[in-house]
C-alpha cells in the first residue's frame, strides 16, 4: 500500500510556510482539459530515465516530452518543451537537483517540479522545497503513488509524505549553522581534533572550541560524536 500523502506548501519563501496545508494558485489549475499531462524527466542515470519514461508512457493521460541526463540539458528541454510537471533527481553532477529546480523556477516561477532521490535525509528535502519543488518521492516509489503525485502537483498541490513532514518540522526547529560552523562540523565528521581543525581553517583552537560549543547547543547534542551522527542522519554532512 502506498504511504498516505500530506498536502503542504513549500516554495522559496519563509521556512515556517513549509508545513502549511494549502495549494498554490496557477492559471492552468483553473482549466478543465482532457489533454495529457506533459512530463519532463531529469536524471543522470539512464536506467532511471528509461524506466520512468516507460512507466509513465503506459498511462493514457501522460506524455513524456523529454528525458534529460544533466542539469544543462534539463534547462534547454524545459525551455523547448514547457512541460506541465518536471521530475528532478536531487543528486546529480555538476549541477545538482536543487540548482536545477532553482533555475527552472527563475525561467518560470509557476513551474511544477517533483524531487526524486534514493535518499530521504531532511536536508535534501528541505533544500529542494525551499528551491521551489512541489513534492518529494523516493525512487523506489510505486506507480500508483507516482501517478497520484504527478496528478496532484499538476492540479496545484504541494505534497510530501507525513514522515518527511515530521523530519522537516524537526529541521526547522534547529537553528541554522553559520558557514564557519558548517565547515567545522564537516571536519568533526571527518574525525579531526580541535587543533587539526584550527590548522585546516587557519583559525585559533579557541575559535574552533567556540564553534563546537555553538554546534552542540544548536543540535542539542551531547558531544562531538553525537553532533556528527545528527549531521549525517539529517544529510547536513555527507560521507565522502
Amino acid at each position: 500500500m502506498p504511504e498516505p500523502m500530506a498536502a503542504t506548501v513549500a516554495g522559496a519563501g519563509a521556512p515556517e510556510q513549509l508545513l502549511r496545508s494549502d495549494v498554490f494558485p496557477h492559471p492552468r489549475s483553473q482549466m478543465v482539459t482532457a489533454s495529457p499531462i506533459r512530463v519532463l524527466i531529469v536524471d543522470d542515470h539512464e536506467l532511471i530515465r528509461s524506466g520512468l519514461a516507460e512507466l509513465l508512457g503506459r498511462e493514457p493521460n501522460v506524455t513524456v516530452v523529454g528525458c534529460a541526463a544533466s542539469g544543462e540539458e534539463a534547462l534547454a528541454m524545459f525551455n523547448q518543451q514547457t512541460p506541465d510537471v518536471t521530475l528532478v533527481d536531487m543528486r546529480m553532477t555538476p549541477m545538482d537537483g536543487v540548482e536545477v529546480i532553482t533555475r527552472v523556477r527563475e525561467i518560470d516561477p509557476s513551474a511544477r517540479l517533483i524531487m526524486l532521490t534514493n535518499y530521504d535525509t531532511d536536508e535534501d528535502v528541505y533544500r529542494g522545497l525551499r528551491a521551489g519543488a512541489a513534492s518529494y518521492l523516493r525512487k523506489d516509489v510505486g506507480l500508483e503513488e507516482l501517478m497520484s503525485t504527478v496528478r496532484a502537483v499538476h492540479g496545484g498541490e504541494k505534497r510530501i509524505p507525513p514522515t518527511i513532514a515530521a523530519k522537516l518540522a524537526e529541521h526547522m526547529a534547529t537553528p541554522e549553522l553559520t558557514p564557519r560552523q558548517l565547515d567545522t562540523l564537516k571536519l568533526i565528521v571527518e574525525g579531526l581534533s580541535n587543533q587539526a581543525i584550527a590548522t585546516k581553517l587557519h583559525v585559533t583552537e579557541g575559535t574552533v572550541k567556540a564553534h563546537v560549543k555553538a554546534i552542540l547547543a544548536k543540535f542539542g547534542a551531547r558531544d562531538r560524536a553525537h553532533a556528527a551522527a545528527i549531521a549525517l542522519r539529517r544529510g547536513i554532512v555527507r560521507n565522502s
